[in-house]
């Protein structure tokens, strides 16, 4: 296997709802896609370098990887998202409140060198947006 990831799918309860919260936040989207396919209506948003943010219903999702889930937004596991400042950390956790999510907490500087919080989307997918000042802001 490669050191890199190409798709990050989240299982999402209503599809148009996250596909609005995504789109809030200024991701872009030719919309709901795949409805012609049983189980397979998904949204995707082209990120940065080719990476993919795809949205795919909760119980598609674990239909078409065979497998269940436990409870909505009990992931151990947070997406992080790099902006080139404090006060952008700061744009995209507020960006986030007004589309929908939950802050879950507040942003401040972090022992290790960094500003960050965190929310959680309408399905209770963790994000933490990170200002990291040793990082060249022309790479987020």
């Amino acid at each position: 296997m490669q050191p890199a990831i190409h798709v990050i799918t989240l299982g999402v309860a209503d599809l148009e709802r996250s596909l609005s919260f995504y789109r809030a936040l200024g991701l872009k989207s030719p919309g709901v896609i795949g409805t012609e396919f049983p189980g397979g209506a998904a949204a995707m948003f082209e990120l940065q370098n080719g990476l993919i943010l795809a949205l795919y219903g909760r119980a598609d999702l674990a239909s078409d990887a065979n497998t269940t889930f436990e409870a909505p937004g009990s992931g151990e596991f947070s997406i992080g998202h790099l902006v080139g400042s404090r006060d952008e950390v700061d744009g995209v956790l507020a960006e986030a409140t007004a589309a929908g999510a939950t802050l879950t907490e507040e942003p401040h500087d972090r022992p290790w060198g960094i500003y960050s919080g965190y929310f959680r989307d309408p399905d209770g997918h963790l994000w933490e947006v990170i200002w990291n000042p040793r990082l060249d802001s022309t790479s987020t």
